[in-house]
């Protein structure tokens, strides 16, 4: 299945249907008097959050979606038929944005969650509606409201814990395939990743998601190389694993394109917690080592973890410190929200 994290779509929610003018006619019956229904109610536009997607390709085929309109009202107060409701099926972690690619309408965060992007149309009143004692026989009835209409962008952002950032080839793939069941593609050249990849990691009893996504380039705040269109889908993470390819001559330089990238991008992403792993040490001699880990640490201002995804080496013990942090950032984040029922608690 192709990934797509970004699509534009066109909605329009169900006219209502018109009011009916009619009078009741019957045999025997004098001055029956009105009996026109209103009309039915148009269909909503509802978007609604469902398990088993990953990519929002179905909305690549289909750009336009309308409710049903509701049908007219008709004679012996009958009342016209509700339209249907157009529900569009999204991924956990779509945002549904407005025209301009910035104002928030929904973020659709959990299996199940619904939300009513437009309402259709009232359906209009039928001459009985009108029916007074100083108007016994009106003989006018409302039309049926139009529906709401607009274009909006569904934007997708991975939900996982933790992510892989760096720069192209520092090995963000085979690390991913090494800890989890993840089958992302590897090769010895540039952009070998083009979309993100997901993986399920397991270790010490603990369970958490770790995305890979393509890297990143001096630049690629500008459009360069990929670009940083695909750092939306680490927004969500709690921790970031910066791999740094060891076998490049500047691995401190290496470090600091990324951050800078990252903080050009959204100043949120680069003040998460972070991991800086020296990747493919097993290909680098012990001399060589010392230097590039003493120049990364000075470069980072902290622990440098020695890595290769490759032989295995140093890697349970990345994935234990991400779950030592996913630990710290669960914690806190319960108390703030204890403080926060305590505070709005009132004896």
């Amino acid at each position: 299945m192709k990934f797509l994290d970004q699509a534009k779509i066109y909605l329009r929610a169900g006219d209502g249907g018109a009011g009916c003018v009619s009078f009741r006619r019957e045999k025997f019956i004098e001055f029956g008097g009105p009996d026109g229904g209103n009309g039915g109610r148009g269909g909503d536009v509802i978007v609604e959050c469902v398990d088993g997607l990953n990519t929002l390709i179905d909305y690549r085929y289909q750009q336009h979606f309308k409710a049903g309109k509701g049908t007219h009202g008709m004679g012996k107060n009958r009342t016209g038929a509700d339209g249907k409701d157009s529900i569009l099926r999204v991924p956990v972690g779509t945002q549904i944005l407005e025209d301009d690619r910035e104002t928030l309408i929904a973020d659709m965060t959990e299996v199940g969650q619904r939300v009513v992007l437009l309402k259709g149309g009232n359906g209009g009143f039928g001459n009985a509606y009108f029916k007074t004692s100083a108007n016994q026989a009106p003989r006018h009835a409302n039309p049926g409201q139009e529906g709401a209409e607009k274009w909006v962008w569904l934007r997708l952002k991975l939900i996982a814990d933790a992510g892989l950032v760096g720069q192209p080839n520092a090995g963000k793939s085979t690390f991913l395939a090494a800890v989890s069941a993840a089958k992302p593609k590897i090769a010895d050249y540039p952009f070998t990743t083009l979309h993100p990849n997901l993986g399920v990691v397991s270790i010490g009893g603990n369970d958490f998601v770790l995305a890979d996504i393509p890297g990143l380039i001096e630049g690629a705040s500008e459009g360069i190389g990929i670009g940083d269109r695909f750092l939306g889908h680490i927004e969500r993470c709690e921790v970031l694993i910066h791999l740094i390819d060891g076998t490049q001559d500047d691995v401190a330089n290496a470090y600091r394109v990324i951050r800078s990238e990252l903080g050009l991008y959204k100043e949120e992403l680069a003040e998460k917690a972070e991991i800086v792993v020296l990747n493919k040490v097993d290909a680098i001699a012990p001399e060589e080592l010392k230097e590039k880990v003493r120049a990364l640490r000075k470069a980072s201002k902290q622990e440098v973890h020695e890595v290769s995804g490759v032989t295995g080496k140093g890697v349970d013990d990345v994935l234990y410190a991400v779950v030592r942090t996913l630990d710290e950032a669960r914690a806190e984040k319960a108390e703030a929200e204890r403080r926060k029922i305590e505070g709005s608690w009132k004896p």
